[in-house]
């Protein structure tokens, strides 16, 4: 056999075809290195000596669908330059695995579009074997993002397990990478961040987040000069929770029957947008009956529905004069918990107002929660959290129906 064919088959370079066996389906080519091509692997100097050899069996591409593999007996030199006793280097195979570089890359090709288990089973190999071969190119690729160019940065929790189990998540809004995932949640799991920000050097300009303490906190303690922008969905959210709250509120001290029944029915209905409300179902007159029936839940909805307009206003200008008459209103309702949002509002009323000078939103981190709670169902959890975060971190680069 040529050793042409080792080089156009497989990449290898500088090493002779001894022989073929063919072993229970197996290819195994027995291949030597040429000694005039040894080098010492401490200094690179020719001037060495065999001292031995030991056999190793490297994985390479298959051949038609047979499992093909490489022996070769790897020498040990001694260096008379410098004088070290080391094996000779390998220019195809990594010393540590049992597999080459070309099929290293074909691996990584396959994972393109196919998951972990597919490619395991079309190469014949144990599904740790592919796992490993993956988590090393994602660990050379995103372990360490690069931070400097950081200009608007979302910040955001996810669930990763049953029993209260969290990661806090910050993407990079302009180019919709994760740039970090930290363990559990609130101020401690950005403490990493923080300390890569410093080094860095980053410029960051504005933070989306929710109306979590925590969060807001922290982005003030170490950014200061960066601006914080409150997510409308979350804001918006928080006041749903704030009229489910009164409507099971109401409901509990309603004394006739017709009234019970008419807001029993009638949660998501206040929580849903005026325009998607359901004709067919007549929606809209079951919602209309229990605001008829309910002032202060009627009231509620109206400021709902003012609510959203916050952030669909001609300027900044307009947009604090329509907050401002939203609290206003609010507080003369006179109701226990209208008013204590409309506190809350007043609290972050510049970090609502901060949308107009920076037009971002976690919108795009809450896309890419929803697929990682995908990759997560897929793999059927992880047990390696190192592995899980930097999946995490390669997620725009994947394909959603592939990110498991």
């Amino acid at each position: 056999m040529s050793t042409s064919i080792l080089y156009h088959a497989w990449g290898i370079i500088g090493y002779d075809h001894v022989a073929t066996r063919f072993v229970e389906g197996k290819m195994i080519f027995e291949i030597e290195k040429q000694t005039k091509r040894l080098r010492c692997s401490c200094c690179g100097s020719r001037e060495v000596i065999c001292r031995g050899s030991t056999p190793r069996l490297f994985r390479t591409l298959p051949v038609g669908g047979r499992p093909v593999f490489l022996e070769l007996p790897v020498q040990r030199v001694e260096c008379r330059a410098c004088g070290a006793v080391r094996q000779a280097a390998l220019d195809f195979a990594d010393p540590r695995v049992s597999y080459t570089k070309r099929f290293e890359r074909y691996a990584l090709e396959l994972l393109r579009f196919a998951t972990i288990l597919d490619v395991a089973r079309h190469l014949s190999v144990s599904w740790d074997v592919i796992k490993r071969i993956q988590k090393q190119y994602l660990g050379k690729r995103f372990s360490k993002p690069k931070l400097t160019h950081l200009r608007h940065i979302a910040i955001d929790e996810i669930a990763v397990r049953k029993g209260h189990k969290y990661m806090t998540v910050v993407m990079d809004l302009d180019s919709g990478a994760v740039v970090f995932v930290g363990d559990s949640k609130g101020q401690e799991a950005l403490e990493p961040f923080w300390n890569q920000i410093r080094k860095t050097k980053s410029l960051i300009e504005a933070v989306a987040t929710d109306m979590g303490a925590a969060y807001i906190a922290a982005v003030r303690e170490n950014l200061p000069n960066a601006a914080i922008v409150l997510d409308h969905f979350h804001v918006v959210k928080s006041f749903n929770d704030k009229l489910s709250e009164l409507r099971r509120e109401l409901y509990r001290e309603a004394t006739d029957k017709l009234h019970k029944t008419v807001l029993k029915g009638t949660r998501w209905l206040l929580l849903k947008n005026p325009e998607n409300l359901d004709p067919e179902k007549n929606e809209r007159a079951k919602l209309e009956e229990a605001l008829h029936l309910n002032k202060p839940l009627a009231t509620a909805y109206i400021l709902k529905e003012e609510l959203r307009t916050f952030w669909n206003q001609a300027n900044k200008t307009h947009a604090e004069q329509a907050i401002r008459s939203w609290i206003a209103k609010a507080e003369a309702t006179g109701i226990r918990i209208l008013k204590v949002f409309a506190k809350t509002i007043a609290i972050h009323i510049h970090e609502i107002l901060a949308y107009y000078d920076h037009r971002i939103s976690t919108g795009p981190l809450e896309g890419m929660n929803n697929k990682i709670k995908t990759m997560k169902r897929q793999a059927y959890g992880f047990r390696d959290m190192e592995f899980f975060k930097l999946k995490i971190m390669a997620l725009h680069e994947t394909k959603y129906a592939l990110v498991g």
